[in-house]
């Protein structure tokens, strides 16, 4: 009987909540308030939630407030059926562990949610309600393109990561796994489905998935697992999809400077793409184990032209490879040594070992012979302290000493003319 209670309270407190929900929606009262109590139940029970954490006190999250409130009730007048579109707000001084959960250091922060599971990328586009509605529209729309035949793929921009389905109906599980992954990922990837009879030539041992490489005419990978696996399938898709190598533009920007770690970047001629497919492959080679402390970026060199002044270059030098480490920038000395073995690999370890920095103040190292043992010294004695291998010096006679260029990027990251970051409450 006490179990029978326990049911019925469940239900009549969800639909408690679904009536709450429905009448503060339908006569337009902005954003639903989020805290401890319903955030996970918010977010998984609808299939878009767009969520503002603000401060009471930022004056940004002040100006932001009456502008999301005004397209969360634009959003539920087009789109008034439940589970669909949330737009939710979290007061992270009233609800501390939502906002430490979420890693939240400055506000506002805009995070999407699909179908309970974070998005990788934060909203960032115009704080205007015309901006987030439309951009909540977008990732409502349809990001599949659906062919009849496999010659609509020749259409196919060749310098994305494109992940191609090919089915026997789209009515199958194994397309609806697909559509899944392609919604969660529609800003990594671009997808295309093959439906029906033109795709039968490529479904020999049924429905399957191959990603197509960007830069390349071969190498396409085809997925070996079960469709209807989608865990399996998702870390597959995220593998091909979130590349070792990104492209850094003015869109991005600040997402990945806010990352904090230092930047690689190739900045090449839009057309050049037989150096990107070279950088791809050396850092693939050199790097991969670097990737948790160095970001691999190309850049269009026309785009990003100021940073190539600031290191006294033009676009007529393109290709060039730098290091931006967020203080100083530092050129890689022969764009023609990208792939010598180990040259790439070095730069990023002098990186580190604060070699670059140490070179623009007119310093080298030098290697001193090895200390060696007296025939007359004892075993203990061998074992003492040696000085160490390597001698620091000032060049004697050496040009004026001058500064690395500073960094150019760094200026791109979250700053103070959008955000209020969490420090500033001390």
């Amino acid at each position: 009987m006490a179990y029978r209670d326990l049911s019925l309270y469940r239900i009549l407190t969800s639909f408690m909540i679904f009536v709450v929900f429905f009448v503060r929606n339908t006569f337009g009262q902005g954003a639903i308030p989020l805290d401890r109590r319903n955030f996970d139940r918010v977010i998984t029970n609808n299939e878009v939630v767009l969520v503002n954490f603000y401060a009471t006190w930022c004056r940004y999250s002040q100006n932001l407030n009456p502008i999301y409130d005004s397209a969360a009730e634009a959003l539920t007048r087009e789109f008034p059926q439940p589970g669909k579109i949330v737009l939710g707000k979290v007061d992270c001084e009233g609800s501390r562990e939502v906002a430490e959960k979420y890693k939240i250091t400055k506000y506002p922060t805009l995070k999407m949610f699909r179908n309970g599971k974070l998005s990788r990328k934060e909203y960032r586009g115009t704080r205007t309600t015309d901006a987030i509605t439309d951009y909540i529209k977008n990732q409502l729309s349809d990001n599949i393109n659906k062919l009849d035949d496999m010659d609509g793929l020749d259409d196919m921009d060749t310098n994305k990561r494109n992940l191609i389905g090919y089915f026997g109906e789209d009515t199958s599980e194994e397309f609806r796994m697909f559509s899944k992954i392609a919604t969660q990922m529609r800003e990594e990837c671009v997808f295309y489905a093959v439906i029906g009879e033109g795709s039968k030539k490529m479904r020999q041992g049924g429905d399957n998935v191959v990603f197509k490489p960007p830069f390349k005419k071969h190498g396409d990978m085809m997925y070996s697992g079960t469709l209807r696996n989608e865990a399996l399938f998702q870390q597959w898709a995220l593998d091909k999809c979130i590349p070792l190598v990104r492209e850094i533009n003015f869109d991005n920007a600040e997402e990945l400077t806010e990352e904090g770690i230092p930047f690689l970047i190739l900045f090449h001629h839009p057309d050049d793409t037989a150096t990107v497919e070279m950088y791809h492959t050396e850092v693939a080679k050199q790097l991969i184990h670097d990737k948790s402390t160095v970001n691999f970026l190309t850049a269009d060199g026309l785009q990003f032209a100021h940073p190539l002044h600031h290191l006294g270059k033009s676009v007529n030098d393109l290709p060039l490879i730098a290091i931006d480490s967020f203080r100083h920038m530092y050129m890689f000395p022969d764009i023609k040594e990208l792939n010598v073995p180990g040259k790439l690999k070095q730069f990023i370890d002098d990186l580190h070992s604060g070699s670059l920095h140490r070179r623009f103040h007119g310093q080298v190292e030098e290697v001193a012979p090895p200390i060696l043992p007296r025939d007359d010294e004892t075993q203990d004695n061998a074992n003492e302290p040696k000085p160490p291998p390597a001698i620091i010096r000032s060049d004697v006679g050496a040009e004026k000493i001058t500064e690395p260029p500073k960094t150019v990027f760094q200026k791109l990251a979250p700053n103070e003319q959008r955000y209020t970051f969490k420090k500033d409450e001390l």
